[in-house]
């Protein structure tokens, strides 16, 4: 059997490109009889891909469903059979004629309202695509900030594992620099001792030396009060005899 990319092939070279290369050739040489021929098989040609639509998707199960569409594509094309030119005679033709001007009426409704048909589905399809736009840009900066606090997070991790590998060496040192602390308050407080102990010798010597100066200045006054004293005692003296004389003169 006949596959679908096959039977696509066939028609696509014996159904599309063969009569279009044939139409330029009837228009080229101003043939009208070809020209009238290539363009009844293209109106066939048009209401088959229409019709093979919905076939391939409703009867495509049929056996020899692909073949028989070749088979169609070349009686409508061949010259001896001249099958798009029947076709369109006793079927197309006829119903055309008939709802001729139906057609055009819906035509020319389409046409006026095409533009506002277009003009909204237009406006349509942008706040449709804003709407893409805004959602993908909101969904992208969610995705941004889980990607961010999932590396802070990893980062965190990592942190702890690596304060985690040093704590030895951090809990070492950290006892060192307690048993420098120590040292340094203790020599601190020798110090404050020895300095306590020099004031205390200072005030001391202080005092004795104020209690020595104090003595000494004692001992200076009640030297000069003696002799002061002893002074007065001699000046006293003359003055006795003195008085004795006098009375024995009377």
């Amino acid at each position: 059997m006949i596959s679908n990319l096959i039977s696509r092939i066939v028609i696509l070279v014996l159904g599309t490109l063969y009569p279009a290369y044939a139409s330029y050739k009837a228009i080229r040489t101003k043939n009208v009889k070809e020209y009238v021929k290539w363009m009844m098989y293209w109106i066939v040609f048009a209401l088959f891909t229409c019709a093979e639509t919905f076939a391939d998707i409703l009867i495509s199960w049929v056996p020899f469903y692909y073949e028989l569409k070749i088979c169609f594509v070349l009686w409508l094309l061949s010259p001896a059979t001249k099958g798009s030119s029947i076709l369109y005679r006793k079927f197309v033709h006829p119903h055309f004629a008939k709802r001729e001007q139906e057609i055009d009426s819906y035509i020319t409704q389409a046409s006026d309202q095409g533009y506002y048909a277009l003009v909204s589905l237009g406006s349509k399809g942008l706040n449709y695509a804003a709407n893409v736009v805004v959602s993908t840009a909101m969904k992208s900066q969610a995705c941004i900030v889980e990607q961010f606090k999932s590396y802070s997070t990893s980062d965190l991790s990592l942190s702890e594992t690596a304060s985690a590998k040093s704590s030895p060496s951090r809990h070492i040192k950290k006892e060192l620099d307690d048993d420098e602390l120590d040292n340094r308050l203790i020599e601190e407080r020798y110090n404050r001792e020895i300095a306590e102990m020099a004031a205390k010798e200072r005030s001391a010597v202080v005092k004795r030396s104020a209690s020595t100066r104090v003595r000494k200045s004692r001992e200076a006054d009640l030297y000069s009060l003696q002799e002061i004293e002893e002074s007065v005692g001699d000046s006293d003296k003359p003055q006795l005899h003195g008085s004795k004389g006098m009375t024995s003169n009377e």
